[in-house]
């Protein structure tokens, strides 16, 4: 199974068809090879080992973003 976190598109590097994402703070540069659609900055998109899979819209990122910080915050309180 993957869990993919959507990331945000905070650079566009055309020189060799890749991005720079921000996944939950955390930035990395990531393959826009098997895209077929041009990225933007600011975009949405989701990632699977180290390659851009598809954009997803930003109300679908931010409700899956919401999730994922609900998940965390519990169990750091468990963790407690």
């Amino acid at each position: 199974m993957c869990l993919s976190i959507p990331s945000q598109v905070v650079e566009i590097h055309a020189e060799d068809h890749s991005v720079t994402v921000d996944t939950m703070g955390v930035k990395r540069r990531v393959s826009s090879h098997l895209l077929s659609e041009p990225l933007e900055f600011g975009d949405f998109v989701l990632i699977h080992i180290g390659f851009v899979m598809n954009k997803i819209d930003k109300a679908a990122a931010m409700e899956s973003l919401a999730l994922y910080r609900e998940i965390i915050d519990k169990l750091e309180q468990q963790g407690e």
